[in-house]
């Protein structure tokens, strides 16, 4: 997938070059959104870029009060908003990511490290869960778009 990208990035840097900076910026701010909505789409489906199964969530007292169970709760609920996951855009590159404490959060989960749930409790390993990642469809979504952006010149 690395291949995949870096070819992408040669092809694309030749015709990006003869763009004025205001148009590039255009371009990548369009092009961040999309990636951004991609992302979120694939975290609300709790899938990993290569499109399989984010490791499930540890569960340790599943009853909350006599006779009820509670329901397993969806990883990242929260995270996936506009709020939490920034796309930023400018002539020279495109950036999805977290922001503030948040990010924290994230990179614990992207990488699988150890972490506390809380002050004072003792520390967790995380299972790995690639939260943000490009998918065969994000580059493809790359592809299309800067073809439909530049067919438009």
């Amino acid at each position: 997938m690395a291949n995949d990208l870096e070819a992408l990035e040669t092809w694309a840097a030749t015709l990006l070059e003869r763009l004025e900076p205001g148009a590039r910026n255009q371009l990548a701010r369009s092009i961040g959104q999309e990636l951004r909505r991609s992302q979120q789409k694939r975290v609300t489906a709790q899938q990993n870029p290569d499109l399989s199964k984010f490791a499930p969530r540890k569960q340790r007292n599943l009853r909350d009060k006599q006779g009820r169970i509670r329901r397993k709760l969806e990883m990242f609920k929260k995270l996936k908003n506009a709020t939490y996951l920034k796309a930023r855009g400018d002539s020279n590159a495109i950036t999805v990511g977290f922001a503030g404490r948040i990010a924290r959060i994230a990179r614990v989960h992207q990488y699988g490290l150890k972490d506390r749930a809380e002050r004072g409790a003792p520390d967790v390993q995380y299972e790995q869960r690639k939260i943000l990642g490009f998918s065969e469809e994000d580059l493809d979504l790359l592809r299309e778009k800067l073809i439909q952006y530049l067919g438009e010149l």
